[in-house]
This record gives structure tokens, sequence and C-alpha cells, in this order.
């Protein structure tokens, strides 16, 4: 019996330091199906989320990058951010917020970000396109960094075409798109 919750333990030790732990994202995406088995890294990542909505979230996955991004942005928009600010950002697993209302979702405590995310998102409008500036800014800080989209399924095309033109307008012609995968039946 001993010799069974050893063997419990070493597999539970095992699992527990080789699994990777899924981001918290700010909403919830039901990403459509395809039959692409092309792993997307897990290092080097600049992942574009997009909601039902249309609405535009980012992550990066690295906190310096996270970090020199936010205040390469700040200098371009005219908003300077204090230590503290750069390392409550540099924590965050996402982000999705117009950069001169960057402050104040910053001043918030984590569970108030958390609520109010959601409800922002990055801008994309052909005035304000904050979205070309964060992912330029992005591909200075990193020239390895690998581009993902994953929208949800639901998400209008007219949105993600804009997406994928405004990737086009800044020379990034390659990324991946993230899909659930689907099985395929053997009868075809």
């Amino acid at each position: 019996m001993t010799a069974m919750s050893d063997v419990t333990v070493l597999l539970l030790t095992f699992f527990m330091l080789t699994s990777t732990f899924i981001q918290k994202e700010p909403v919830q995406v039901s990403t459509p199906g395809s039959v692409s088995e092309i792993k997307i890294p897990d290092t080097n990542i600049l992942q574009i989320l997009v909601d039902s909505k249309g609405k535009v979230f980012m992550s990066l996955d690295r906190q310096e990058d996270r970090a020199a991004v936010l205040e390469k942005m700040g200098e371009q928009y005219g908003v300077s951010f204090t230590a503290a600010e750069v390392g409550k950002f540099k924590l965050a697993n996402s982000f999705g917020v117009p950069i001169k209302k960057m402050k104040d979702f910053l001043a918030l405590p984590s569970d108030k970000q958390d609520a109010v995310l959601p409800s922002l998102g990055i801008p994309t409008d052909s005035t304000d396109n904050q979205f070309k500036e964060w992912v330029k800014v992005a591909r200075e800080q990193n020239r390895d960094l690998r581009i993902a989209i994953k929208a949800d399924q639901t998400t209008p095309y007219a949105q993600i075409k804009n997406i994928m033109k405004s990737l086009q307008d800044i020379r990034e012609n390659r990324y991946n798109l993230i899909t659930s995968l689907k099985v395929v039946s053997e009868d075809m």
C-alpha cells in the first residue's frame, strides 16, 4: 500500500511540475474549429484576443516586454507612468485599455480591473488605431515575437478582417489563428 501511495505522489508531483497554467483572459472566447494541428509556441508570443462583440485585447508572455512596451506607448501618446504603475502592468496577463485611460485603469484594485476590462478594449478604428501601435512597439521590443489571433467564433468577420488589415498595414504578414481541434471523420 505504501508503494502505491509513493507512486501516486510521484505522478502528482511530476504533472504539477511539468504542466503549464492557462493564463486568465479578460473575456471568454469560444474558438472556431479547424483540422490544423500546428502548435502555437509557448514563449515569445503576442496573443491578440477578439471577443464576440469585436473588442480587442492583447497579451505578451514576457514581463520585461510588457513593461518596455507600456513605457514606449506612454512616450508616443504623452502619458508618463510611475514605477508602481509599470510594475502593476508588468504583472497583468492581458491588457485592453485605450492608452489615455491606462493610468486610471492601473489605479484600480485588481478585482475592479477584472470587472472593467471586458467593457473597454484597444481602439482599432481608422481615426485612432492604437492596436497597430501596440503591435509595432511590441515587435520593436522583441524581434522573435510570434503573433497569434484568438477570436470568438461569433465575432463579426468584418472585425477580424480589420485586425488582419491593420497587421498588414504595419507589414506583419505572418500570424497564427488559434482554433479548436475539429475531428475529421475517415469517411471523406
